[in-house]
């Protein structure tokens, strides 16, 4: 086959020109040259390809092309029962499997009518703001190492194993979680996991403060950042940015303040917004969410209440273990739960969760039983990478890895 041609056919399909007309075929085709960035490679952290026209080094026109990930996750969930598909929100943003989890159950029992018990719901708190340091802690040391600070990659890594091991003593698992369930958890909090939790709030505080000062007074990484990639808030809510994202263009909007859920209004913390929109502005945003997600965890476990860890429903909630294995109303119980599912009236909710990358939102529709008829995902770095078109042309080749990285977005939930 003739790379020549094959290249052509490629610019063909997806370089177009404003007008939409292709390239290929265009007497101006030799004054612009179309780049694939990805889907293999490191700066797009992930399966992303942007298809990119340059004029030289500048570059003229994005497409983002997406899909690579897909899955079909929203369609297997008619097929599943309400608790069958949490292991699936695991794979959404697998950074934050545990928010993820959180995210879907509150939706399901907004169907149900449930009221979690306050452990419940404090316990819930404290796995949302674990995701939420994991997550911005790979997205700092990936974003650092994209403008070649390689070291902070190795120092957040440090850090975010010891969440693991936190996570790996509350769920049995380090990675794909799948905690929760409609009315609760699976378990109830072992021992010895608060105080792991406290332990490593204390000195977290510190190790930020010193990633802090690596990058501030870092010239190439500020250099590379500050005034890059610059997005207006009412560019951001036009593109349905939500988020850091968000936040670091000046909108002080979060879901855990707006519509606070989980008893997130009874917590005292900080939602910390940007000035410029740039690309430092976003990383200084996520640095600050940090600070605050260790100051939720502390009042968390000050607060944490005593009591059941899943809601009182006998008819839609598994029996306790030990009856189980000794009852047999107990055991056909459990057997019609986790066949048929928990048995939800008819309806429509949506229900949207503050994740680390922004909104994550469940939209479920119910015709009865123990499935549903339909479900969709409102993915945030779905909506976060919409606005690359607009927000890439106009920068250099070069500029690319450290507008994305600033972003941090992650393919898993956009492609579902």
């Amino acid at each position: 086959m003739n790379p020549l041609a094959t290249t052509l056919e490629v610019g063909d399909v997806l370089a177009r020109t404003a007008e939409g007309s292709a390239v290929v075929g265009n007497e101006d085709i030799g004054e612009k040259l179309v780049l694939n960035l990805g889907p293999s490679h490191p700066s797009t952290h992930g399966v992303l390809r942007l298809v990119l026209e340059l004029d030289g080094e500048v570059i003229t026109k994005a497409d983002p092309d997406i899909g690579y990930l897909h899955r079909g996750d929203e369609k297997i969930a008619e097929n599943m029962t309400w608790n069958q598909f949490v292991p699936y929100t695991d794979r959404l943003d697998y950074l934050a499997p545990l928010a993820n989890n959180v995210a879907y159950a509150c939706a399901v029992e907004k169907l149900m009518g449930y009221e979690l018990p306050p452990r419940a719901k404090t316990t819930r708190v404290i796995c949302c703001e674990l995701a939420r340091i994991s997550a911005h802690l790979l997205g700092l040391g990936a974003f650092a190492m994209d403008v070649g600070a390689m070291t902070m990659f190795l120092y957040t890594f440090t850090e975010r194993e010891k969440i693991y091991n936190l996570i790996e003593l509350l769920t049995g698992a380090r990675f794909t979680t799948s905690f929760t369930r409609v009315g609760g958890q699976t378990r109830d909090l072992p021992p010895g996991f608060l105080e792991g939790v406290r332990e490593f709030s204390q000195q977290f505080v510190g190790k930020l403060e010193e990633f802090g000062k690596m990058l501030n007074r870092n010239r190439i990484f500020v250099d590379r950042t500050k005034d890059l990639g610059v997005i207006s808030s009412e560019l951001a809510l036009d593109f349905g940015l939500t988020g850091p994202n968000l936040r670091g263009s000046g909108n002080d909007y979060d879901v855990r303040r707006y519509f606070p859920y989980l008893g997130y209004e009874k917590f005292d913390f900080d939602v910390p917004v940007g000035q410029v929109g740039d690309c430092y502005d976003r990383f200084a945003v996520r640095m600050e969410e940090m600070k605050q997600s260790v100051k939720i965890l502390q009042q968390a476990i000050e607060k944490m209440p005593g009591g059941p860890w899943m809601v009182q429903d006998p008819k839609n909630v598994l029996p306790p273990k030990d009856k189980v294995l000794t009852k047999m109303e107990e055991l056909i119980h459990q057997f019609l739960v986790v066949t048929q599912g928990p048995d939800a009236p008819v309806g429509e909710v949506y229900f949207g969760a503050e994740n680390p990358k922004g909104e994550l939102g469940f939209y479920l529709n119910s015709r009865g039983g123990g499935v549903p008829y339909r479900l969709k995902i409102r993915a945030p770095s779905f909506c976060n990478l919409s606005i690359l078109s607009h927000l890439i042309p106009g920068h250099t080749v070069s500029d690319v890895p450290a507008i994305l990285g600033s972003l941090d977005f992650v393919m898993g939930e956009c492609d579902r």
